[in-house]
């Protein structure tokens, strides 16, 4: 007589559960290949998810045993695609190993990482046209930024000193070293952006490499733009600041954007609205922006923000608020980043209050906005250094307005 395993075993909502999200995970990177013209689409990588779930909720070893075949049933797809084009699926035979491996951890119980990894996968399969182009295009200087940025994010950080190196409790070393690497590694990321869709249009160009450093940006941006697309580029590059800076301060101090993002949002939307009209686009533009990832500029960086932190430190305790408010602002005319970065560390070490760290940020990123006048001006006619002025001039009143209304309805 057959024996039935007992339903505890294989509970049926649990079961079901695993079923749809195995299933889910196979077809969405099935959807992918079979997109990109592959003869394996969504049935077989759905199959094959589903193979791994249920077998190893049978057994271990009934898992290793599937494991198996579809091994085997990679090398058939591969000997199929030798005889007939003559090249071998690796990245295809590669996603179907995977996507088994994936079915098989959601079979034991696991969610969060067979889901992100099969999404990072799709992304990475998707993304071929532009991963080609970008790797195609990679300097040795970009290589090597990339692996500095991995040399002082795992190798140097966690060597460093949790505490602070001085009497006056200024500079600790971990804490400044962490936010280095962050900012850091926005930069490089930015960069990449850059790199891979700046071609894209004039203005795409503008607010990428505004993500990167909007005043090199506009500075390189002169030499190759004229008229009225200069305002355009202006207005794209300072917007790309300001939500550089909103992102920056959400990922080291969010209490702090209770204060700045209103002002930082309000003058970005401002730039928007001055945009409108000059939707006119041209081809993007190779900006001879370097990678922002190099001994020299990571180690002038930490300089520059361990000096901004400290300047800001004793100006707040010297002057109070208005002394660190004032710090902010100048140090935001040599780095917005840097400034934001600095007023998010002392807010999140508890050291200075988040509204005043949200407010620092806002006058820092102002006065970052000032900064780019003075470029601007060497090259532009009468008539567009007004227009520049005006618009700089708006984004700067409305910010400070709806600081000032905010901070009328928190005293109120």
């Amino acid at each position: 007589m057959l024996e039935f395993e007992p339903v505890t075993r294989f509970p049926p909502n649990a079961v079901a559960f695993k079923i749809a999200v195995s299933i889910a995970i196979g077809m969405l990177v099935g959807f992918e290949r079979e997109s990109a013209s592959k003869d394996v689409g969504i049935r077989t990588f759905g199959l094959t998810s589903l193979l791994g779930a249920v077998s190893v909720l049978i057994s271990p070893a009934y898992g290793l045993v599937a494991m198996v075949g579809v091994i085997v049933l990679v090398a058939l797809l591969n000997a199929r695609s030798l005889v007939a084009n003559h090249s071998l699926e690796i990245t295809t035979s590669a996603a179907l190993l995977v996507t088994y491996a994936l079915g098989a951890l959601v079979g034991l119980g696991h969610s969060f990482t067979p889901v992100a990894a099969a999404i990072l996968m799709t992304l990475l399969l998707a993304w071929k046209v532009e991963l080609r182009r970008f790797a195609g295009g990679v300097t040795m200087d970009e290589l090597r930024s990339a692996v500095l940025l991995g040399l002082i994010g795992l190798v140097i950080y966690p060597i460093l000193p949790d505490r602070f190196v001085d009497r006056w409790q200024l500079v600790n070393l971990r804490e400044a070293w962490i936010t280095v690497v962050v900012i850091a590694g926005i930069a490089f990321v930015n960069y990449v952006l850059l790199r891979l869709y700046g071609n894209r249009g004039l203005y795409w160009t503008a607010f990428l490499g505004g993500l990167v450093n909007n005043r090199a940006a506009i500075a390189e941006l002169m030499n190759v733009v004229a008229g009225l697309r200069i305002v355009g580029v202006v207005l794209l590059a300072t917007l790309a600041m300001y939500l550089r800076n909103i992102a920056i301060l959400a990922l080291f101090a969010p209490r702090a954007l209770f204060t700045a993002m209103g002002p930082l949002l309000a003058m970005a939307i401002v730039s928007l609205l001055l945009l409108t009209g000059k939707r006119d686009d041209e081809p993007g533009r190779e900006l001879a922006l370097t990678s922002p990832i190099s001994l020299r500029r990571v180690l002038s960086y930490a300089i520059l923000f361990l000096a901004i932190q400290v300047i800001s430190t004793l100006a707040e305790r010297l002057f109070g608020n208005l002394g660190f408010i004032a710090a902010s602002g100048i140090s935001g005319m040599a780095s917005s980043a840097s400034a934001t970065a600095a007023a998010a560390n002392l807010s999140a070490g508890a050291k200075i209050a988040p509204a005043l760290a949200g407010t620092a940020v806002v006058i820092a990123s102002m006065a970052s906005t000032l900064t780019n006048l003075p470029i601007l001006f060497k090259r532009l006619s009468r008539s567009l250094q007004l227009k520049i002025v005006f618009s700089t001039t708006l984004q700067i009143a409305t910010g400070l307005a709806v600081l000032a209304v905010q901070r009328f309805l928190v005293f109120r």
